[in-house]
């Protein structure tokens, strides 16, 4: 019976980076989503935490973080399922990957493009750059004021001594 249970477990846990997930997708915050009851962060993007505030440019402050999800949530109700490409895990075990609308539209690239999620380039190898330099020269999401870095700000409120 062991290993009737530990294959069951296994068959729950994407083994390769070949892997996919499909289904409706639950915003958990900017960068993360959860399918089927796993959680998923986007690679390569780094959003604003829902805690986070930045200035919205004409004196006033918002809570980017928050926007940045209702955003996201938005996106992925206008075509569903949503499919991932589970390419890795990260240090708190979550599953990383690159996710897609039912229509083909790629939501990491579509979190940078709209200025919700920042490219972070110490993971994505660079791959959301260009999408980066379109949405800052719109002055679209975080992009129209001021704004801490997401990873500065949670080094800063969490005490992360890794480097962003």
């Amino acid at each position: 019976m062991a290993p009737i249970v530990a294959a069951l477990l296994l068959s729950s846990v994407p083994a390769s980076s070949s892997d996919t997930i499909t289904g409706r997708a639950t915003v958990i915050d900017g960068d993360t989503i959860e399918i089927a009851g796993k959680r998923l962060r986007l690679q390569g993007v780094d959003a604003p935490e829902s805690w986070q505030k930045c200035s919205d440019g004409d004196g006033g402050s918002y809570r980017c973080g928050k926007a940045a999800a209702d955003a996201l949530d938005r996106f992925l109700a206008a075509s569903r399922p949503i499919r991932c490409a589970v390419t890795d895990r990260d240090r708190y075990q979550r599953l990383v990957g690159v996710c897609f609308r039912a229509d083909g539209r790629e939501v990491n690239r579509w979190l940078v493009e709209s200025g919700n999620a920042l490219d972070w380039a110490r993971y994505s190898d660079g791959a959301y750059a260009a999408a980066e330099r379109t949405a800052r020269a719109a002055n679209v999401g975080i992009w129209r004021g001021e704004f801490q870095l997401p990873c500065k700000a949670r080094a800063e409120r969490f005490g992360h001594t890794f480097a962003c």
